[in-house]
């Protein structure tokens, strides 16, 4: 006789009859305290408790840290790994071909911010119905931490130097290319990335996300005897080898609360200031979100929560006179012209 296991211990399914577990991907290969990490099991959540089917999901990356993260979430879903900063255009053809489905893009600072900008700016204005989550850290963690294009004026990182230029801010280049949907939050606060990626899944059209994601490995000191760079410089190898030294990933308290602000150490003792925006603050004014994000750039804040949003703009499988069917499914009898048809349209030439 088959023993029924207590509640407690059965697997909860969701609507979808799906564990949480259905929405795992592999174990994750990326240094132990990174914020990616917490973002793949964030998404792993909300699509969770949202009963999204994974198989109704298609996941885009380009390179970089950031874009081996869908290898850690919705392991039944179908995903793409492009080329570095061409991951948008991918997606747009992808979900033009397919507008059944909801299209996840994961990209990074340098992958999107530098050598992508133009095709982020381009899947923007188009409004391609997807959620563009940028894992942002401010260096090319995956090339030895150089500075990306999101790196603040002033900033030291090891053998790079001193940055010596503003930082682009993903958010307003965001709304300035007429996204529908622009939020930003910090890794280390789980519950905030939950509930905007679940609103990203919710909204028709891009759902831009920029997560703010410290690097463990490349924001460390460079003069301290016990840290990897120290020994790095000290060292006579017999041949390349890399160790990186395990971190606790950095977590915000619950009682981070709206309108507050509060002062975030990162592993190098630098700090970031991060501003909850106010429960009153209405995201459907441009205005104000552009607004916003020139206070926080004047007073060294990362403003983090839905920061823009508007709902009333099609999407870009919207603006077309598109069959049910996928495109991609359709045979050939439904995509070649009839002879009635051509006959019409060669009346029409000549």
């Amino acid at each position: 006789m088959a023993q029924t296991l207590p509640m407690a211990e059965a697997a909860q399914t969701n609507l979808a009859g799906l564990t949480k577990n259905d929405y795992k991907g592999l174990p994750s290969t990326l240094c132990q305290g990174c914020g990616h990490n917490s973002i793949a099991a964030q998404v792993v959540t909300a699509a969770y408790e949202m009963n999204i089917v994974p198989q109704n999901v298609v996941k885009f990356s380009g390179i970089g840290c950031s874009s081996k993260s869908p290898t850690y979430f919705l392991n039944r879903s179908f995903g793409f790994n492009s080329l570095h900063g061409r991951m948008p255009s991918l997606a747009t053809g992808a979900l033009f071909g397919d507008i059944t489905l909801k299209g996840i893009g994961v990209s990074g600072d340098g992958d999107s911010a530098s050598i992508g900008m133009g095709q982020f700016k381009h899947t923007m204005r188009r409004n391609t119905n997807m959620v563009y989550i940028i894992e942002n850290n401010g260096v090319y963690g995956l090339t030895k931490g150089q500075f990306s294009a999101t790196a603040e004026v002033g900033l030291t990182l090891k053998k790079q130097g001193v940055n010596q230029y503003m930082p682009i801010d993903i958010c307003m280049e965001a709304i300035a290319s007429n996204a529908s949907f622009v939020a930003r939050s910090f890794a280390g606060d789980p519950k905030q990335v939950k509930e905007l990626l679940k609103a990203a899944f919710a909204h028709k059209g891009i759902a831009v996300i920029d997560i703010i994601s410290p690097c463990v490995t490349f924001n460390n000191q460079d003069n301290a005897y016990h840290s990897y760079s120290w020994g790095k410089d000290h060292e006579a190898p017999l041949h390349e080898i890399s160790f990186i030294p395990a971190r606790d990933e950095i977590m915000l308290p619950d009682e981070f609360e709206e309108g507050s602000v509060r002062e975030v150490e990162m592993h190098d003792g630098s700090s970031i200031v991060l501003k909850k925006l106010e429960k009153e603050y209405d995201p459907t004014n441009r205005y104000s979100a552009l607004n916003i994000l020139e206070q926080s750039q004047e007073n060294n804040w990362l403003v983090t929560g839905l920061i823009y949003l508007n709902p009333s703009k099609p999407a870009l499988s919207d603006k077309y006179n598109l069959v049910d069917t996928a495109l991609n499914r359709l045979d050939e009898s439904s995509l070649r012209p009839g002879p009635e048809t051509i006959n019409e349209i060669n009346s029409l030439m000549f």
